[in-house]
């Protein structure tokens, strides 16, 4: 890790993020009006690119009502062939920087039939149905404990900022369970039933494996949902990526302003 943090710190002049946030799908215009420092995650050491459409592969440094911030312009997922600790990796290098909050955003398919396209979903809690784990392997006791505990993974007091913010904004958001899974085919409508069961809110292909590294390391950890289809079976539309893509773009503005607040109230 030493080797890609010193490239970063090189290339930044020792910039110093508090909060870090990792863009879904269609999610990225988010930093298009502010300045700051990008770097390609081809050229960090260590860091594996991302290859999925919407998500441009590069750190972006900036600072936000006086919080700096680093945000990652696109996700690596787990069915682009990736390894765990592949994904993970760059979480683990926020914490290094010193980075004490980190906020998830995703595109996920809704599993109920009230949470429609371009709703935004707070994540009060996961279902890990990969059966992958990214702590698996030995432990490093510098960065945590063996067994870490799962319980409070999407911090209550972050919860009840994200919340805050939205009522001040005047804008309904939802709360519910997020069900991963690797993907990249989408899931069955029998899938999907099962998920509903077991009490899932909204399904997809990320999030959790880096919500479980942060909560390894300490962080406090906030987990937001754009929804931008219903799951298969709910509805008999067929369900497409450009359609991911493309709500993100509509959602952008809201999504824009409840992040803005969040980080300003940080």
């Amino acid at each position: 890790m030493q080797a890609t943090i010193d490239f970063i710190n090189k290339r930044t002049g020792n910039f110093v993020p508090d909060i870090a946030l990792v863009l879904g799908s269609g999610l990225g215009e988010f930093t298009k009006n502010l300045d700051g420092i990008t770097i390609e995650y081809a050229d960090i050491p260590d860091f594996k690119t991302s290859t999925v459409k919407g998500h441009k592969g590069s750190l972006f440094f900036s600072e936000l009502f006086d919080k700096k911030i680093v945000v990652m312009q696109g996700r690596l997922h787990f069915y682009e062939g990736y390894d765990l600790k592949d994904i993970t990796y760059p979480i683990k290098i926020f914490k290094k920087l010193g980075v004490k909050t980190l906020i998830l955003t995703n595109a996920a398919g809704s599993l109920r039939e009230d949470f429609k396209p371009s709703d935004l979903m707070l994540i009060t809690d996961h279902i890990n149905f990969t059966s992958k784990n990214p702590l698996i392997g030995k432990n490093d006791d510098t960065l945590g404990e063996r067994f870490p505990d799962m319980s409070n993974i999407y911090t209550d007091s972050m919860q009840e900022k994200v919340k805050s913010c939205a009522k001040d904004l005047g804008l309904e958001i939802k709360e519910g369970v997020y069900v991963m899974t690797t993907g990249p085919s989408y899931e069955t409508p029998a899938e999907v039933r099962m998920f509903k069961a077991l009490g899932g809110s909204a399904v997809g292909m990320s999030t959790v494996p880096e919500a479980i590294i942060s909560n390894y390391l300490g962080m406090d950890t906030i987990g937001i949902s754009l929804i931008t289809n219903y799951a298969s079976g709910i509805s008999k539309n067929k369900l497409s990526h450009d359609e991911v893509v493309e709500v993100g773009k509509i959602a952008t503005q809201k999504f824009t302003k409840l992040i803005n607040a969040i980080i300003n109230k940080l």
